[in-house]
């Protein structure tokens, strides 16, 4: 299960409760963590040997409605799960990368703002020379509320 950051919930209430302009990021950026990035956006994410964070268009086709997994058009679900419906791969490590417990999805390619993030249902060491990374679609799954 993801969760929203510190920067995210304050945006959303910004907006909602206060009328301050929000504007989504039209690219969102996957990352990958050796450790609980938290609300603060601070754990350790992966760096060097290749580590990159993976840009997707944040549209309809990319990314799921919360009725069901694959859908493309607007969320009319009840469970607030949205889900990644391409294959978001990372560059093959050309290094030693650790232990990923985490992913984060960020509004810039380096930096920014962590906007989601959540524990991986099973933790993955990823070491130089393996095979490039990668959530199947519908592998990634993010729920509001």
């Amino acid at each position: 299960m993801s969760q929203a950051s510190n920067y995210l919930e304050n945006k959303i209430t910004d907006l909602l409760f206060r009328g301050q302009a929000f504007t989504a990021p039209a690219t969102i950026y996957v990352s990958l963590h050796t450790a609980d990035p938290t609300d603060l956006g601070t754990g350790a994410e992966v760096s060097g040997g290749s580590y990159a964070r993976v840009a997707i268009t944040a549209n309809l086709t990319n990314w799921s409605g919360t009725q069901s997994a694959g859908s493309t058009v607007a969320s009319s679900g009840t469970g607030g799960a949205s889900s990644n419906n391409v294959t978001i791969t990372f560059p093959a490590p050309s290094a030693n990368w650790g232990v990923v417990t985490h992913f984060g999805i960020w509004d810039a390619l380096t930096t920014g703002n962590l906007l989601v993030f959540g524990a991986l249902g099973t933790s993955k060491t990823i070491n130089n020379g393996d095979a490039a990374p990668s959530f199947a679609a519908a592998a990634l799954v993010n729920t509001v509320g």
